[in-house]
């Protein structure tokens, strides 16, 4: 009787602590573009509070389409607005803590040992005659953010009805880098952070910025989340957090709290 006691115990006892370490461990669902500079800063922001960081990073919109199907998640950082107002739409989100934190560039990139460089992006750029018999890898246009920003900007420019038949499309932006960084595609259309983070491509031309709509990312708490949500967002704001945005590359959007 003694022994069935102490091991009902125990297992009431592990129970608990399971549910404290799931108490103490956020899940963050994020672009996956973000994925260097937010590894940094959850580090920096465990450190900080004790609070344990899991974070998934995918195409914006596979996340929205997850936390829609009911995967856990405390924080969404989406890539554009289109996937964060999804999830508002949706109720996925507590839309008292949506804010616009950071921006991006859109870029076109080379392998680093390609003789392409310093391209002038602009009206009636012959994006298509530049790639010559190869294909241009582009996240995919029709639900990723980064290929959505990628499209307009070259229908925008003129250039979309060439360029079209020789899209590779991928996943999301960072597989994208990757079809350039392996040499599987002679050129690429990426965000300026994730060239910044890849020595095996190199930056050959930027987009204008009037060619396509700004590059944003808004972040909210979901629906579901943990109390410690609250202070992840805020961390997200601090200088601490800014300091290390911008080191990688992102503009940061708001005025960091002190």
């Amino acid at each position: 009787m003694f022994a069935r006691l102490v091991a009902t115990l125990c297992l009431f006892a592990g129970l608990a602590g399971a549910q404290a370490r799931a108490q103490d461990t956020l899940i963050v669902f994020a672009a996956a573009s973000l994925k260097n500079v937010l590894d940094d800063i959850n580090v920096a922001f465990t450190q900080a509070t004790g609070v344990h960081v899991t974070t998934s990073y995918e195409a914006s919109s596979a996340l929205a389409n997850q936390i829609e199907q009911g995967a856990p998640a405390d924080i969404f950082i989406s890539a554009d607005s289109r996937w964060m107002d999804y999830a508002s739409e949706k109720k996925l989100i507590n839309p008292n803590t949506r804010v616009n934190l950071l921006g991006n560039k859109l870029v076109l990139i080379a392998p680093a040992t390609s003789k392409l460089d310093n391209i002038s992006i602009g009206q009636g750029f012959d994006i298509a005659r530049l790639a010559g018999d190869g294909r241009i890898a582009v996240a995919d246009v029709q639900a990723v953010p980064a290929g959505l920003y990628a499209k307009a900007a070259l229908e925008s420019l003129g250039a979309w009805p060439a360029i079209e038949p020789k899209l590779a499309q991928a996943a999301n932006v960072r597989a994208t880098l990757s079809f350039v960084a392996r040499g599987e595609t002679p050129i690429g259309i990426v965000y300026a952070t994730d060239a910044q983070i890849e020595p095996k491509v190199k930056i050959i031309g930027v987009f204008p910025a009037g060619s396509y709509p700004p590059v944003t990312y808004p972040v909210a708490a979901t629906a579901t989340a943990k109390p410690a949500a609250v202070r992840y967002l805020e961390f997200l704001r601090a200088p601490a957090a800014k300091a290390i945005f911008e080191k990688y590359g992102f503009s940061f959007l708001i005025r960091p709290t002190s």
